[in-house]
């Protein structure tokens, strides 16, 4: 007999509702949940192939722990004493800062890596936090933390109702939107058109995105930020910025003119390799449209100038008055952000509190780039890392100089992957901790919540009983806590029940919190969750903005419809001033760097990456179902460069950059731009040690082999992965 299951898929940032179809303890199909309040059935290639990622036959089914050299299978309590072991006796020996944490991108898609990461790192004291953000998004959180003085405020484009949509530097047709959660995107973009609206795609390559558009504007990669300065330069020179409200909200609107006088069309379009007069219809445009949003993503981010860029893209709503407006770019609200409270001025946004030991690099959102992860561990001296604990995470593909990574993980004195998978990382780790198909975990979208196009909360629970010999996620990363923090043995439930009792005591000293004056004991007997991560849950949701609880959310298994964004200015803003800082110091001090980019001769050919529909990063390439058809790794080549370079459609060239060559099969394409080659990311699973059968059959190259670390974004610390210089060699 079979039977359904209702699951949030956890394999984009869309956040889709699949009906789950279960037989003999198995998903055995996966399609679109037509009920589902937010995603209304659509399901792409990833949803479609659930039944097959959570049952693959690689992933591992017990920890296993190094002995002898080799990694075996163990119980989980051999697993967590050898953790127990040895990560507090590296921290009683060398301090806290010997202990480094790596978070991959999966962790923002489960509960667990949602709830627990943060009380690991307090635990253990350490500033040594490399994340994936450094390699995606960061540029968006530095803008938006000197802006609005929150690195999570990010204001999100109102697909449903704009009348104008400009998107730079994103594909969302392929990846189904990126810090912009909105189930079928293409759906929204056609719906768009449709009501007589206008859409503009700016990408180097015509993607499926950009076939969608209005018009389709193909610069040189890395000059996002260029074009948009161009755009409020016109806007400002030509007397068409109307703020509206949001002048009243905002600082540094009359400085703007100053700061970006260098940037005309005239001067920017050579760099761009657009002309003046596209740049000004383009503003022209944006200004006169009746609501209008400017979007950019990881093509913009993942360049030199990528936190200019993204606070360009705010600058830019803010000129034209679309900021927190419906139509515009609005600030989502989650169910699980805190309550509402009163505006006023806050802490703001502070970049460089601490630098990296090795090259100094400025600490970011509590965060150091990962393109440094190697060298912390590989350099001699105090405070260098000896211990990685790597959570959902396989740098060594994700990261720049993957080579030299490889090396530094393979002299850690102590290494713990928490991964479903033996991959060209976690083949390291001295202890790997597996964690249970997603089919048996609980799940809640905590993050991408804060990013939806429309407000609502939505809760699974396990759609299949816990599996013999595995472990519970959130149960996991609980006893990871306890053993590495020196406090094994102690109960998993006493980490939630601490975070119970501690929020609840801050809760009710809160003149703001809806708890505000409850007895703790009280409150906390009505929590109804019936684990530790539930229970935090229900607290979230009682002492958020809507006046909701798990129950509430159990009664609703298709979710609760919260309504279309709302304005929250200036409630939203966190800033000293309690303002939109326009023009924030670290933003000035960048300026002329980017001018001096003006007078730069580009390089001949430039390399971008590209998403794939049927992949995400590294973490999907084992799935069969999702291989094969457009998910290959070729290097896309224009007509005329491959005539040029003496290159063929299905030959082979050498490609090569800062940080090595590679060589890697050609396809002549036109949909990318002269000048421009595109490689995509996450492949290269060619390492020996991994378990990945399906992906080492095709294993591609590493593109960010290409780079050796040192070309980053100043700002944020993020590596560039985009639009830097390569040559190509024909093989035969």
């Amino acid at each position: 007999m079979s039977r359904t299951a209702l699951r949030i898929c956890p394999l984009c940032e869309a956040t889709c509702g699949l009906t789950l179809t279960v037989a003999d303890g198995a998903v055995t199909g996966a399609r679109g949940d037509r009920e589902d309040v937010f995603s209304r059935g659509f399901i792409c290639p990833k949803g479609a192939a659930f039944g097959a990622l959570d049952s693959d036959p690689d992933r591992l089914r017990s920890p296993l722990v190094r002995r002898d050299g080799r990694l075996r299978e163990a119980t989980w309590e051999e697993a967590f004493d050898a953790i127990a072991a040895a990560v507090p006796a590296v921290v009683r020996e060398y301090g806290p800062q010997s202990v480094g944490v790596v978070l991959g991108n999966p962790n923002v898609h489960t509960m667990a890596g949602a709830l627990y990461p943060p009380l690991l790192l307090k635990a253990l004291g350490t500033r040594n936090l490399f994340t994936a953000s450094t390699l995606d998004q960061m540029p968006k959180h530095v803008s938006s933390g000197l802006l609005f003085g929150d690195p999570f405020a990010i204001p999100v484009p109102d697909l449903d109702r704009t009348d104008f949509l400009l998107l730079l530097g994103a594909n969302p047709v392929e990846s189904n939107g990126s810090l912009c959660t909105a189930p079928d995107f293409p759906g929204r973009l056609k719906a768009l058109r449709a009501r007589g609206g206008t859409l503009v795609v700016v990408d180097p390559r015509r993607t499926r995105t950009a076939a969608l558009a209005d018009r389709h504007l193909a610069p040189r990669p890395g000059s996002d930020a260029l074009l948009l300065a161009a755009l409020a330069h016109t806007l400002i020179e030509e007397k068409l910025a109307a703020p509206g409200t949001l002048e009243e909200h905002s600082e540094g609107i009359g400085e703007l003119g100053a700061a970006l006088g260098s940037f005309t069309p005239e001067a920017v379009a050579p760099a761009c390799d657009l002309t003046a007069a596209e740049i000004r219809t383009l503003a022209r445009e944006l200004a006169a449209a009746p609501t209008a949003a400017v979007y950019a993503r990881i093509g913009s981010c993942t360049v030199e100038f990528g936190t200019l860029a993204s606070w360009l893209v705010d600058v830019l709503n803010v000129l034209t008055g679309n900021l927190d407006r419906p139509g515009g770019a609005l600030f989502p609200l989650s169910a699980t952000a805190p309550a509402p409270r009163p505006a006023g001025p806050g802490k703001g946004f502070a970049l460089g509190r601490w630098s990296s030991r090795v090259a100094g690099h400025p600490e970011v959102k509590g965060e150091l780039p990962m393109a440094a992860l190697a060298e912390e561990i590989e350099t001699p001296g105090d405070g260098r890392i000896r211990v990685l604990l790597a959570i959902a995470a396989n740098p060594v593909l994700s990261a720049p100089d993957g080579d030299r990574l490889d090396r530094a993980l393979a002299g850690l004195d102590f290494m713990v992957s928490v991964d479903p998978y033996l991959n060209e990382t976690s083949r390291h780790a001295h202890v790997v901790l597996p964690p249970p198909p997603p089919s048996r975990s609980a799940h809640f979208d905590f993050a991408f919540n804060g990013f939806a196009v429309r407000n609502q909360a939505r809760y699974s629970p396990a759609a299949l009983p816990p599996e013999e010999g595995l472990m519970d996620e959130c149960e996991i990363h609980a006893r990871l806590i306890l053993a590495a923090s020196g406090l094994h043995g102690a109960p998993p439930e006493a980490v939630d029940e601490r975070v119970v009792a501690d929020s609840l005591a801050r809760a009710v000293a809160d003149p703001h919190s809806p708890l505000h004056g409850g007895d703790p004991q009280q409150l906390s007997s009505l929590l109804t969750g019936r684990t530790g991560p539930e229970r935090r849950l229900d607290l979230m949701l009682r002492t958020g903005p809507y006046d909701l609880t798990l129950d509430d959310l159990r009664q609703a298994p298709h979710g609760i419809d919260l309504g279309p964004l709302r304005p929250r200015l200036p409630g939203v803003l966190k800033t000293r001033s309690g303002r939109i800082e326009l023009l924030p110091d670290p933003i000035a001090a960048e300026l002329p760097r980017l001018r001096a980019a003006l007078a730069d001769r580009p390089a001949a050919l430039v390399l971008v990456g590209r998403r794939h529909l049927r992949s995400n990063n590294s973490w999907l390439h084992n799935v069969p179902a999702l291989t094969g058809g457009s998910n290959r790794c070729t290097l896309q080549v224009h007509p005329q460069d491959a005539d040029r370079l003496g290159l063929v459609d299905g030959g082979r060239a050498r490609i090569t950059a800062d940080g090595g060559s590679l060589e890697v099969p050609v396809e002549v394409t036109d949909a990318v731009r002269r000048g421009v080659v595109s490689l995509p990311h996450g492949w290269g699973h060619n390492r020996s040690g991994s378990r990945l059968s399906v992906a080492a059959a095709v294993p591609g190259v590493n593109v960010n082999q290409l780079l050796d670390g040192s070309r980053l974004d100043r700002l944020s610390g993020t590596a560039v992965l985009n639009g830097f210089p390569v040559e190509l060699t024909p093989l035969p």
